[in-house]
């Protein structure tokens, strides 16, 4: 990938002036496929939407994204401020935020991209397979401090494992399962979702939130994938499907709703048929006129390739629909 960055909120400035003067000095042609824009994306999918980078970027090598990963809160701002034209989050602008974008004569369109399932990770030592959305939120809440206090278990008091106060997954916990308790004291708060997944492979009495696209066996075997961008691009073109399942370095646990017996995981036909009960949608929305490279990617990403490397990651796209998926 050419451009994959943290975000700090300070940066953007200077990452949009640069990129001005860039321009102004090298006069690159500005078109759905070539030269240069800002992309401000939620860091929960990180690993999404730079495979969706890479893939465009190659396909349009006059095209350059630069791309910043930050939280949702920061996403948004970064829009509504205009220090940036695309943003990829978990939710959409509210009214008032379109209105106030309209008043700038800014014209905002938002497009659904994916429905991401929100993982509940345990390590492998722990012998617990399910859980139902109650046992979930008295562990948020610490109602159920011990393993014990939910399932028989010899691992001790439960840590609770996110990636940081500000990101999205917190804030979906928050409104979906919390119902307006506040969080355990026993939460251990991360940097960023890699780590979430760390911490949860090393402490066994630890438990994880975090996005799907984090935990797919694809992901583990990235780095031995020997193909060349050439190739995943063709391979991408053709109409099968492949099954996702997850890596084997933590267990994922079945979440049920507290009236269904059955429990599921967060395989793709679980979420699209609504079984899963942890899912949001993503959005990617944007204030860039026709013909920009920025609408050129927001379109990119609605498309059919866009679509098929969702696919790919384990969350679920908003088209296109999977065959084949992976299931116990």
């Amino acid at each position: 990938m050419k451009h994959s960055r943290l975000f700090f909120p300070a940066f953007i400035v200077a990452a949009s002036a640069m990129m001005m003067l860039s321009c102004d000095r090298h006069k690159p042609t500005d078109s759905s496929t070539s030269g240069i824009t800002t992309l401000i994306c939620d860091a929960t999918i990180k690993n999404v939407i730079s495979q969706e980078v890479d893939v465009f970027e190659f396909t349009y090598p006059k095209a350059s994204i630069m791309t910043w990963y930050t939280d949702e809160h920061s996403a948004i701002d970064s829009l509504v401020t205009m220090k940036s034209s695309l943003i990829i989050t978990a939710r959409q602008l509210t009214d008032k935020q379109k209105e106030y974008l309209k008043s700038q004569n800014r014209n905002v369109r938002t497009q659904q991209i994916a429905v991401d399932a929100i993982a509940i990770i345990v390590n492998p030592a722990n012998n617990i397979d399910e859980l139902s959305i109650g046992e979930l939120r008295e562990i948020m809440t610490g109602k159920a401090q011990r393993w014990d206090d939910v399932f028989p278990s010899k691992l001790g008091k439960i840590q609770v494992v996110f990636d940081h106060a500000g990101s999205s997954t917190v804030k979906y916990v928050t409104d979906s399962l919390l119902r307006g308790e506040k969080f355990t004291s026993e939460v251990y708060a991360c940097e960023n979702s890699e780590e979430v997944f760390r911490e949860v492979e090393k402490r066994k009495n630890a438990i994880g939130v975090i996005g799907v696209s984090w935990i797919t066996a694809d992901l583990e075997n990235a780095d031995t994938d020997n193909r060349t961008m050439q190739q995943k691009v063709a391979d991408l073109q053709k109409n099968d499907t492949s099954a996702i399942d997850f890596t084997s370095r933590i267990k994922v646990l079945k979440i049920r709703r507290d009236n269904c017996p059955t429990a599921y995981k967060p395989y793709q036909l679980y979420i699209y048929e609504g079984n899963y009960p942890l899912y949001r949608s993503i959005y990617v929305t944007t204030t860039a006129p026709n013909g920009s490279l920025a609408h050129g990617f927001y379109s990119f990403l609605t498309g059919f390739i866009g679509q098929k490397i969702i696919l790919g990651t384990g969350v679920m796209p908003a088209v296109v629909h999977p065959r084949m998926v992976s299931l116990e």
